[in-house]
């Protein structure tokens, strides 16, 4: 489920978060979803317990998780910070169509970078 890059300079809690961050906001780990345990999911990528409690402390911060005390971590619903994600990226999508616009980038070369980067993440 979890795959890290041990190349990346940011910290093995940021990737593992950032991965989980994804896999919830996608819908694949659905609201009420348990997540795997601390103790299982440091076994699994051979890291330390606390790297894991680490990137479980910054998705419950940011609303993604919540503890449950005895039972585990589990997937909150995010329905409104899926929907708020979507508007930041429109937004975000938005000025950088804008910039390339500026910097003269064609609109044909702007939709097959985005044809081509779909391509690239759907294999």
């Amino acid at each position: 489920m979890i795959l890290l890059d041990y190349q990346d300079r940011r910290p093995i809690y940021e990737q593992i978060e950032e991965k989980f961050r994804m896999l919830i906001l996608r819908g694949v780990l659905a609201p009420g979803d348990r997540m795997p345990s601390v103790r299982r999911m440091a076994m699994e990528l051979s890291i330390n317990p606390n790297t894991i409690q680490r990137a479980y402390m910054e998705l419950e911060q940011k609303g993604l998780i919540y503890p449950v005390k005895g039972k585990g971590n589990f997937v909150a619903d995010v329905t409104e910070i899926q929907k708020k994600a979507r508007e930041d990226f429109c937004r975000d999508f938005q000025k950088l169509v804008k910039n390339g616009l500026e910097m003269g980038v064609k609109e044909e070369i702007m939709i097959g970078l985005i044809r081509e980067t779909y391509k690239e993440e759907n294999r």
